[in-house]
């Protein structure tokens, strides 16, 4: 009875052991996940999350990962790699929520609109930056992102092998065509404002070289806020759509 008690005991540390590790690793990509993770969530529901994403990719994960014994010394060799692990991996998902800002800002520069709400929120952001976001993190969570995040989570353990420290020289590769990519994916989005801001002020250019006594700014202030605000209601459906297909083009393939 005593042994069989021992047992259960043995196995019942094993699972909190394995699964502490496999939760450094969900604590850490939590913290800047899209949607999951965002600084809106009180830390308690980011914490609940977070266990419950760690019993999800726990039991898929575990009897690929080669265990080191309990130990103090361990657990911070595991909090380190893990947390590191854990932290590229959410950042390179949060790149693709700095993309859709990029695009909002760029699209508010170009058509005049950058002041119009622009401190409200925990990011500086314009008012069409924040339409753009907070839907994209709308129609993320909507088509279901806890589960695809889960799955990313378990893919991850073949990216980035665990209790190791990550490849300097891979992680820096990696995050230099990620950002290149946010970045004309960013500006990608915005190019229906931006050709937008061109035709305006080559327009106003041709009207004012043909009547310098009309006062052009007068004129066309009203047009380009009302065509901006138009031009959103038109492409922002499309934009999400182009947006949201990056993202899951990205979670099915990571190492692309």
């Amino acid at each position: 009875m005593i042994a069989g008690l021992e047992d259960v005991v043995g196995l019942t540390a094993a699972g909190f052991w394995g699964g502490l590790i496999v939760f450094l690793r969900v604590a850490a990509a939590m913290f800047v996940l899209p949607g999951l993770g965002e600084q809106l969530l009180s830390v308690r529901v980011r914490l609940i999350l977070s266990l419950a994403l760690t019993a999800i990719v726990a039991p898929s994960v575990l009897n690929t990962i080669d265990l080191p014994a309990p130990s103090f010394g361990n657990f911070v060799g595991a909090l380190m790699t893990e947390t590191l692990s854990g932290l590229f991996l959410g950042l390179m998902l949060r790149l693709f929520i700095f993309a859709i800002q990029i695009a909002g800002s760029i699209a508010a520069q170009s058509t005049s609109l950058a002041q119009i709400l622009g401190s409200q929120g925990l990011d500086p952001l314009p008012a069409i930056g924040h339409v753009l976001t907070i839907a994209a993190l709308a129609l993320l969570m909507a088509t279901g992102f806890h589960v695809k995040a889960a799955a990313f989570l378990v893919l991850s353990y073949e990216i980035l092998a665990p209790l190791q420290f990550p490849d300097p020289a891979a992680i820096a590769d990696a995050g230099r065509q990620r950002i290149g990519q946010t970045f004309a994916l960013g500006f990608s989005l915005a190019a229906p404002f931006v050709i937008l801001s061109v035709l305006y002020n080559l327009t106003l250019g041709v009207i004012n070289k043909a009547m310098p006594q009309l006062m052009v700014a007068f004129v066309g202030s009203p047009v380009i806020t009302f065509g901006s605000i138009a031009m959103l209601f038109l492409c922002a459906p499309i934009i999400l759509t182009v947006w949201l297909e990056t993202v899951e083009a990205f979670l099915a393939n990571p190492l692309r």
